[in-house]
């Protein structure tokens, strides 16, 4: 079977059923407007406005004025006086005297143990000629020139150490003093005049010139005299004032 065109199935259909739909629908759509157009209308008979003019308040921003900052002057800082500290109560303590060390007494004092010149030098590093011996040696004191029998003295204060007969040097006196230093008289006579632990001052006769050292026997009479300080000899000279 052979099918309508569109066209005429559409004419077919609003010869139909079509044609009262369509009129149902054009009485709803006049139904509808003629509602929206009488219930815009005032009933009152007053004219209706369609728009009530709008009024626009513009307020004006306030001004606003610059506020300038009021400074204060800083205050000066007031510069109190600062108190005096007060005294201690506690008192001070007095520090103790502290006694001073015991000293060994200074040589103060010394003498020539006898007067005369000096014949012979204190040489340690120099070799001097020897007479008796006939050679070039040290001489380790000084040799100071007076007759036989003339008194010697002690050429400081101090104490007799030892009184001996040496093989040289003959009869020989020697005395210990402060600090270190030691005394030695030798070429005395046989019998000196003070013993071993006697004290003597300086200028105390300890015996007389002699001739009883063999080793300067060639030499005219005197005295050999020797100094140390801690053992070691020293010139005897550097003691002694002048003459």
């Amino acid at each position: 079977m052979k099918k309508k065109p569109i066209l005429e199935r559409l004419g077919d259909f609003m010869e139909g059923k079509g044609f009262y739909i369509v009129l149902f629908l054009c009485v709803a759509a006049i139904g509808i407007s003629g509602y929206y157009l009488f219930s815009s209308l005032d009933l009152g008979g007053g004219d209706v406005a369609v728009a009530a003019p709008t009024q626009v308040v513009v307020t004006p921003a306030p001004t606003v004025q610059a506020v300038k900052p009021s400074v204060n002057p800083a205050p000066s800082p007031s510069v109190r006086p600062s108190a005096a500290p007060e005294p201690s109560s506690t008192p001070t303590p007095t520090p103790e005297a502290t006694p001073a060390p015991e000293t060994t007494p200074t040589v103060s004092i010394f003498v020539w143990p006898v007067r005369g010149q000096v014949v012979a030098d204190w040489s340690l590093e120099v070799l001097a000629y020897d007479e008796t011996m006939g050679d070039w040696r040290t001489h380790s004191g000084v040799d100071i020139a007076a007759p036989v029998g003339t008194q010697v003295m002690a050429a400081a204060a101090g104490t007799v150490a030892s009184v001996e007969q040496d093989d040289l040097m003959g009869t020989t006196v020697t005395i210990a003093h402060a600090e270190g230093l030691t005394s030695i008289y030798a070429n005395l006579g046989e019998v000196p005049t003070v013993e071993a632990g006697d004290h003597v001052n300086a200028g105390d006769i300890i015996g007389a010139i002699g001739t009883t050292a063999v080793a300067e026997s060639a030499r005219a009479p005197h005295l050999h005299f020797e100094m140390e300080l801690d053992g070691n000899s020293v010139d005897p000279v550097s003691y002694l004032p002048e003459q």
